[in-house]
């Protein structure tokens, strides 16, 4: 940082703690922060995408984490007025449904689990969308075909898994902190995810789900790999977020990728490559991220938005 340069302070939603958000923002604007001194992340615990997402349109946050379903509701204005004031900065690592139950359960498939206690996360998580979705998508109701468990904070969950007040824990990821530390508990742990018949009539019935493979070893005594559906989650901006501010967040996350991918193992897949697979249109992606993409050779060197040497003054 030059002399004179002011640090820029930017606040971010993560979600409840104990939940997957959190583990990530921490880290994310330690690097970024580490590697652009202008910038002064802030990570907040918040409730999560369906806090965040409104937050954002108001403009009461700079970025916010939010699942790829989330996402998906807010621009296609499902149940909701359509967001036109969200831009992503980058997504975040792909991420699918599944339950954990403990190794000793006696459940092996979802419709096992129909009529018993379930712990689904923290009522405004992102990951209640996703559950909905794929139940939605295999004829039942999270709420009313099991006996749902909503959380005040993810982090909440797993004791109920642990000592057998509950049956599973709907989640997902690389990496989750609840899913870890069931995992680690006395008795280990095994996933339930849908089998290939259940995927294809998830995606039959709501088709931006893609699938998704947990890779082998993702926890411990994960011996293969677990097939699911999901998206993935973005670091979302408010519209109003500066051009520069996005270069320099792009900018930073690609300089700061080893670092980041060192501290915390899913954040390998936070990728500006990723980012642009991902988006669910191009225009959606902040164009100081864009404009950055360009720079490195992601994208061609089209006429359109600023260039980065008027961005960085």
């Amino acid at each position: 940082m030059t002399q004179g340069e002011r640090k820029i302070r930017i606040v971010l939603g993560t979600a409840t703690p104990g939940g997957g958000f959190p583990a990530y923002g921490w880290p994310y604007a330690e690097v970024l922060n580490a590697t652009d001194p202008t910038l002064a992340i802030e990570p907040v615990n918040t409730k999560g995408s369906t806090e965040n997402v409104p937050r954002l349109e108001r403009g009461d946050l700079d970025l916010g984490l939010a699942t790829g379903e989330v996402t998906y509701e807010a621009i296609s204005g499902i149940s909701r007025p359509k967001a036109e004031n969200l831009r992503i900065i980058n997504a975040t690592y792909s991420q699918a449904g599944m339950f954990m139950v403990r190794a000793d359960s006696p459940y092996r498939s979802i419709s096992d689990l129909k009529g018993k206690p379930v712990v689904w996360g923290a009522g405004t998580s992102g990951f209640i969308v996703l559950a909905r979705y794929v139940m939605d998508g295999l004829g039942l109701d999270m709420k009313k075909d099991f006996a749902a468990i909503l959380l005040e904070k993810a982090g909440d969950g797993p004791p109920l898994v642990l000592d057998g007040r509950a049956a599973a824990m709907w989640g997902g990821g690389v990496g989750w902190p609840p899913f870890m530390a069931i995992a680690k508990g006395p008795k280990g742990a095994r996933f339930i995810a849908p089998s290939a018949d259940e995927i294809k009539r998830i995606q039959g019935k709501h088709s931006f789900l893609k699938p998704n493979v947990l890779p082998a070893g993702s926890y411990p005594g994960q011996a293969g790999p677990v097939n699911s559906v999901g998206s993935w989650p973005f670091v979302l901006a408010r519209a109003s977020l500066p051009d520069e501010v996005a270069y320099r967040l792009a900018r930073a996350l690609h300089r700061g990728h080893a670092v980041l991918s060192g501290k915390l193992a899913q954040a390998k897949e936070s990728t500006l490559e990723n980012t642009l697979a991902a988006a669910p249109r191009r225009d959606l992606i902040h164009p100081g991220v864009l404009e950055y993409m360009r720079e490195i050779g992601l994208l061609s060197k089209e006429s359109v938005g600023t260039k980065s040497d008027k961005l960085l003054g």
